[in-house]
């Protein structure tokens, strides 16, 4: 007995329409830009185009997942480097880091996270 495949449901936005919405860090007083892209329910991946303001960086801090940054335009600043467009920057869960964009100009990247998203400043509560 063989049994027929159905094609899945696809996940489509277009980036160019979409509605940014505002994601608040309430310990730096910041609201940053983002398009929620995709969030998986079983694993808490998700995905976002986000946009870090010229000048703006996350200061150091922890996350309880890894998640990567693909630079589409600007330049990401770390605490190890500048990433340019076209660069892929994965920061492992646990550790503490810090990334933001340069003075001279905004960084808007994919923001992927390979389980639920959260983020803990030492220090401030």
């Amino acid at each position: 007995m063989t049994q027929e495949l159905q094609p899945v449901d696809i996940t489509a936005v277009d980036t160019t329409t979409a509605e940014w919405v505002a994601f608040p860090i309430p310990e730096l007083g910041v609201d940053l830009e983002l398009i929620p892209l995709i969030a998986d329910p079983d694993t808490g991946m998700q995905v976002f185009k986000t946009v870090y303001r010229a000048g703006f960086t996350n200061v150091w801090h922890t996350h309880p997942c890894a998640h990567g940054f693909y630079v589409l335009e600007g330049t990401l600043r770390t605490h190890q480097g500048d990433y340019g467009p076209g660069s892929f920057v994965w920061f492992p869960e646990g550790g503490i880091m810090q990334h933001g964009a340069t003075d001279d100009g905004d960084c808007t990247f994919l923001f992927i996270t390979n389980k639920p998203f959260g983020i803990h400043y030492p220090g401030k509560s």
